[in-house]
């Protein structure tokens, strides 16, 4: 019997980062224990680290005296909206730092504040936890002045569409935009992409199953399983971005097309040649750095808008 190649992009760039995470975050990473897991990211992010833009001033602080958050504040703000960042890392790694660089040139590019979240991580603390912490953050950014525009890519992705859910549900104005980056939102694993890109270089279907099995959210929970809330009307304007080469991709097209049944502005892009976490690729690959400008003007354009939930 012949067995079926692996699916791989042909962008020389994006297999060189490829190579190199491999280098620091091998693909069986899953079975190590945590903290090798954690230590192992930690690496891999440091290794694709960037300088800060000139003059960006990071900031500390404690939400509800208990959730750790940095604010971003670029030398030129142009725009009274802010910005917040949800990680990703499968709910299980990443941190503020982890995705600092990441942070920072979202910020520099939209000439608007960004406000990072440091959520609780499973297995220490499964669901609900890491979804509070984020909702909280997000009323309180609320509570300021300004309206919110909310940002994540995988399982930050995840966190982004149920908070951006959650908010419209109990009537919290103020989101006026979503960026959602290769997001995981709950679907079938038996059928799609979670098939046809079971093996994909950066993220299997074994790794989905593994991250949802440690997070332990309930699967008829609407807001850890975007996909399966039954209204998504009234949402704000919403950029998705997937990767071809992603178990994840259908989530992203279906989620794309339902908002836009929904009579919701979405945007959505494919790209093509990308893998899973293409998006510290942005310096190595030509369509991981196309993919990263287009992710900064829809956001910069929804930082610009009024206010209008």
């Amino acid at each position: 019997m012949t067995v079926p190649a692996k699916p791989l992009p042909t962008e020389p760039g994006i297999l060189a980062f490829h190579k190199r995470c491999e280098d620091f975050y091998p693909a069986d990473a899953v079975d190590a224990p945590i903290a090798q897991q954690r230590q192992w990211y930690d690496a891999l992010c440091a290794e694709f680290d960037q300088p800060s833009p000139a003059g960006m001033i990071r900031e500390e602080a404690m939400v509800l005296g208990r959730i750790p958050t940095r604010r971003y504040r670029p030398a030129r703000v142009t725009t009274e909206t802010r910005l917040c960042y949800v990680h990703g890392g499968g709910f299980v790694v990443g941190s503020l730092q982890s995705h600092d660089a990441i942070c920072a040139e979202i910020a520099e590019a939209a000439g608007a504040e960004l406000i990072s979240v440091d959520y609780r991580l499973a297995p220490e603390h499964v669901w609900p936890a890491a979804f509070e912490d984020c909702f909280e953050v997000l009323k309180y950014l609320l509570r300021g002045n300004g309206p919110v525009v909310l940002i994540g890519d995988s399982a930050g992705g995840n966190l982004v569409a149920g908070l951006v859910l959650k908010a419209r549900d109990e009537q919290l104005s103020g989101v006026v935009g979503q960026a959602l980056i290769y997001p995981g939102l709950g679907g079938d694993t038996s059928a799609g992409s979670y098939v046809e890109m079971a093996e994909a270089p950066g993220l299997s279907t074994a790794d989905v199953l593994y991250y949802r099995d440690v997070y332990q959210a309930p699967q008829d929970n609407p807001y850890a399983f975007p996909l399966a809330h039954a209204d998504l009307s009234g949402l704000p304007p919403t950029f998705i971005t997937g990767a071809f080469f992603d178990p994840l991709r259908d989530d992203a097209r279906q989620y794309a097309a339902r908002l836009a049944l929904a009579g919701v502005e979405v945007r959505f892009r494919e790209e093509p040649q990308m893998i899973h976490a293409w998006l510290r690729a942005r310096h190595m690959s030509d369509g991981a750095a196309t993919g990263f400008a287009a992710l900064c003007g829809a956001v910069a354009d929804f930082a610009g808008r009024e206010a209008t939930t």
